[in-house]
């Protein structure tokens, strides 16, 4: 019976298990980091090194994360975590936006459920709760971010709403009061009758939405030109709950215009034989098409400046809109669709507004906040605009001046934040001049100065910025940092004093904006003005504003930080809202561009590419995934994904990033399990290595400048496919595979074993640091299972810088040729497995036959070894029928034949030396000398 020779060889032992068992180790080890203060460690060890500010984009202080959340505050962590291990000192101080709309709507909702009305409620008890709603759910996004192994200043983030950072935003908002870019004007703007506010640019969405449209008559009363004498002029319209404001008509100085005589009909059309249309010339046909026209004469043709003096009348003239409708030049008017005639409400529309400012028209103030019309609109009064475009569409028919209404999907404004349809609104209020202290100049200049990843998005922000209006920061809502302004009641002039505003600022940081409706206003005026005389403006400013200023009470403001951020990074809507508000608060008040970088994702989709959905129940939780999963596969699918673009995600692709997550972890296994008593007294300098260690080391040479580069670069995505390939394709199937006879059964004093955990040594420090800014709770349990230590963890250590000297190109051309051999060779050792001829790859010796091209790369190489063989002769004659060969690799061809000898009974190779030996018959040579030694 043979002897049991298992106790002399040097399995692998380590208490690193198989099994990751994330969601139940991650908090354990995440408790660890809270115990010692990881974040703190961090930075006083990288303490003197190159600062490297990553500014967090605040988010909203209303409700636990989704995976939007998880994917920007994970990606943020990879860079952090990256550039601490390139050598940088990287403070991360996370934030969260806390003023505006959703919060106070949840409030509201409170409210209502009581019976509560808000108007009831004292405006700084509102604001009380609204305050203490944001810093609940702060603490509850600050755990969710923590679990998913954020690493930051989680005890002292900044907030929008601490005295001190509404100080700063107040102190800002002096800074344009003073430079006079700030002004209160009468403009309209995109009002939300949902929320009862107006929104800025950045705040609005545009979504399919489906109008009602009308084509409608304004007869003609006054014309110089003779042939338009009964005529009607035609508008076409989507927003007919506009046509209540209509103050006039608008024409294209230079288009065509027909006067067209309506011959006949089709069924059921509201045109009338024998009247007298007026339309541009290029719409004919379509307009035509539309209305239900077949038969039509152009009675004259005319340029639109020849209208000048037209005059018509309203349609519902005679029941309370009984004014001239004059026709203007305008130049917004295009022949895209409609008639070449646009009915203008100055009330309801950035054109409209222009062309009424430049003729001295009405701007007659028609809709309430809530989207219903005053009491004095004639027939309408009381009427939604959401709902009254039907009843204005038979009102019109009824006068007999309605030619057609039908329905129209269109591109159409909402509001970000209800995603509710949005009206334009003309009402008093408080804009950010771009051009009256040069801001949007200002503002494209800074653009230049940034790096914008990915490059298309230069572009996009410039456009943004080139076409924006000026920015209206008043919100007519409670909860937010006050517009603290006064306004003279007799002259209407904005109160611009120095001293004022120092008096505000310093009453804010001490007692927070509420003090701006506690105090009295003699306060903030001292004894310079009196209360009496001054209005004290009630708005509220745009939250955007708040967001756009943490640049200043972030950056400037912390001794820990510089300014401006060397990144910014968020999602691609950012371009229209904090990338921008930070961009002009910054060059309003300093010049600059707060950011030297700009970095944006796309946004979460499901496996199909579609956006997720609640009602489908698609939507995946991070919560849900840590708490299955784990937090590491998460972050493991964030990487693994073009972020650049959408990411999609699902079941599917999870259980994929879980599989990948198996490779890394068994790799990591296996490199702990080889090392075991590993000690400095057994490394092996790189020189006296065996070829295979230094093709190694060349390898993660070679990985290792991808990984600095990838870093630097934030090219995440190729980074871990390129570490994945190298843990799945060079070490499990390749290095492991062959030196797994010489780790298991040589002498531990064995120059070629001690080079192998010498490279394995090497390989496990590169790997878990370079898998700890992914995998940050995987590779900090792999750490201490190597480096047990009370406080110690991976996150303190930096990338390993590897010698050039182990660069060796012509080595790596040699072994891509062996792999190459070893393909066939492998794929001869299958076949001859699947034919019954062998069952382990060591009960075979195989016969090489190659080309005089590939004798270079066996040069000084064990095939046996290579192959796992138990023998292998290498031939340069012709191959005998049957070899096995692959079409890819010509020149090399294998035969497999059972290996002549017995079976060591330690190693498992068949060797004819097998059986010669007195005193171990059952072992090679190899084993009987290391039993030898170790019973010695």
């Amino acid at each position: 019976m043979s002897k049991d020779y298992r106790p002399t060889i040097f399995l692998p032992q380590t208490n690193f298990p198989m099994k990751g068992d994330l969601p139940q180790r991650e908090p354990e080890i995440l408790k660890r980091w809270e115990d010692n203060d990881l974040y703190a460690q961090m930075c006083k060890k990288a303490e003197g090194r190159d600062l490297f500010v990553l500014h967090d984009g605040p988010p909203y202080a209303n409700g636990n994360i989704h995976l939007g959340h998880a994917l920007n505050k994970i990606l943020k962590d990879v860079v952090n975590k990256t550039r601490y291990k390139l050598g940088n000192l990287t403070p991360f101080v996370p934030g969260w936006d806390c003023h505006g709309l959703p919060i106070e709507a949840k409030i509201e909702e409170k409210y209502r459920e009581k019976g509560i009305q808000k108007d009831d409620i004292p405006r700084v008890q509102f604001r009380k709760d609204c305050r203490e709603f944001a810093e609940k759910w702060i603490q509850v996004q600050k755990e969710e971010f923590k679990r998913l192994g954020i690493t930051g200043d989680w005890p002292h983030p900044y907030t929008t709403m601490t005295y001190e950072a509404e100080a700063e935003i107040v102190r800002l908002l002096g800074v344009f009061l003073m430079n006079g870019s700030l002004y209160r004007g009468v403009k309209p703007v995109m009002w939300s009758v949902v929320e009862k506010t107006a929104l800025a640019e950045m705040e609005v969405e545009y979504y399919d939405h489906e109008s009602l449209s009308v084509y409608a008559r304004f007869p003609i009363v006054k014309s110089p030109l003779p042939q338009l004498e009964n005529a009607s002029a035609v508008i076409w319209t989507t927003t007919p709950w506009t046509l209540p404001g209509n103050r006039a008509i608008a024409y294209g100085k230079d288009l065509d215009y027909i006067a067209l005589r309506v011959d006949a009909i089709a069924e059921n059309s509201l045109a009338r034989p024998g009247e007298i249309l007026l339309v541009v010339q290029d719409l004919k046909d379509s307009f035509e098409n539309e209305i239900g026209i077949t038969k039509s004469t152009i009675l004259e043709t005319f340029k639109g400046k020849d209208l000048k003096g037209t005059q018509a009348h309203h349609p519902l003239h005679g029941d309370g809109y009984d004014f001239d409708v004059p026709l203007l030049p305008g130049d917004h008017v295009t022949i895209e669709a409609g008639t070449g005639l646009v009915h203008i409400a100055p009330g309801h529309g950035v054109e409209d507004f222009a062309v009424g400012k430049e003729f001295d028209l009405e701007v007659p103030e028609l809709v309430a906040e809530d989207g219903s019309y005053y009491a004095h609109v004639p027939l309408f009064a009381g009427k939604h605009v959401y709902k009254v475009g039907p009843e204005i569409a038979a009102k019109i028919q009824e006068k007999g001046f309605l030619l057609k209404q039908g329905k129209l999907v269109h591109s159409y404004p909402h509001s970000w934040r209800s995603k509710k349809p949005l009206i334009y609104r003309t009402t008093p209020q408080w804009f950010i001049s771009l051009e009256k202290k040069s801001l949007r100049k200002l503002a494209l200049e800074a653009i230049e100065t940034v790096e914008w990843l990915p490059e298309g998005a230069k572009n996009r922000i410039t456009a943004m910025i080139e076409n924006r209006p000026d920015w209206c920061i008043s919100r007519q809502r409670a909860w937010g940092v006050p517009i603290t302004l006064f306004v003279h009641k007799g002259t209407g002039e904005i109160l611009r004093d120095h001293d004022v505003v120092d008096r505000i600022v310093k009453a804010i940081q001490k007692e927070g904006s509420d003090v701006w409706y506690t105090a009295d206003p003699s306060l903030f005026l001292g004894p310079k003005y009196d209360p009496k005389d001054y209005e004290q403006v009630q708005d509220i400013l745009d939250v955007w504003f708040d967001a756009g200023s943490t640049q200043s009470f972030v950056l400037h403001m912390r001794p820990d930080l510089h300014w401006p951020a060397d990144l910014y990074l968020e999602g691609s809507d950012q371009h229209r809202g904090w990338f921008q508000s930070s961009l002009l608060v910054a060059c309003g008040t300093v010049h600059a561009a707060p950011y030297k970088q700009v970095m944006t994702h796309g946004f979460i989709v499901d496996e199909e590419g579609r956006k997720m959905s609640k009602s489908r129940g698609d939507a995946v939780s991070p919560q849900t995934i840590t708490s299955t999963m784990g937090a590491d596969i998460l972050r493991l699918w964030v990487v693994g994904s073009d972020y650049y673009e959408d990411l999609r995600v699902g079941p599917d692709i999870l259980k994929h990033q879980q599989d990948i997550y198996r490779r890394y972890r068994n790799t990591l296994r296996y490199l702990l399990g080889a090392l075991s008593g590993f000690s400095e007294e057994e490394k092996i300098d790189d020189i006296q290595m065996p070829e295979l260690e230094k093709w190694l080391l060349h390898r993660l040479y070679q990985v290792a400048q991808k990984v600095d580069e990838a870093a630097k670069t934030y090219s995440f995505q190729a980074l871990y496919s390129e570490i994945h390939n190298f843990c799945a394709i060079d070490l499990s199937a390749f290095y492991f595979d062959i030196r797994k006879d010489s780790l298991y059964c040589d002498d531990p004093l064995d120059p070629k074993r001690r080079a192998t955990r010498t490279v394995m040594d090497i390989t496990f420090d590169c790997l878990v640091k370079w898998l700890a800014p992914v995998l940050c709770y995987t590779a900090e349990e792999a750490w201490l299972s190597r480096y047990p230590s009370e406080k110690g963890s991976v996150h303190l250590e930096v990338f390993p810088i590897l010698p050039f000297s182990w660069d060796a190109p012509d080595l790596a051309k040699k072994y891509e040729g062996l792999r190459e051999i070893r393909k066939v060779m492998t794929g001869a050792l299958e076949v001859a497995r699947a034919g019954k001829l062998i069952g382990s790859s060591l009960q075979a010796q195989i016969q090489v036959f190659l080309s005089s091209s590939h004798l270079p790369f066996i040069k000084d190489v064990d095939l046996a070894e290579l192959s796992i063989t138990s023998n292998a002769i290498v031939s340069t004659e012709s191959p005998p029928q049957g070899s096995f060969t692959l079409e890819d690799v010509p020149g090399v061809s294998v035969l497999v034949t059972l290996a002549e000898g017995e079976k060591c009974a330690r190693c498992w190779k068949i060797l004819p030396e097998v059986g010669k030996s007195p005193s171990f018959p059952d072992l090679c040579h190899r084993c009987e000398q290391t039993v030898e030694k170790r019973a010695a």
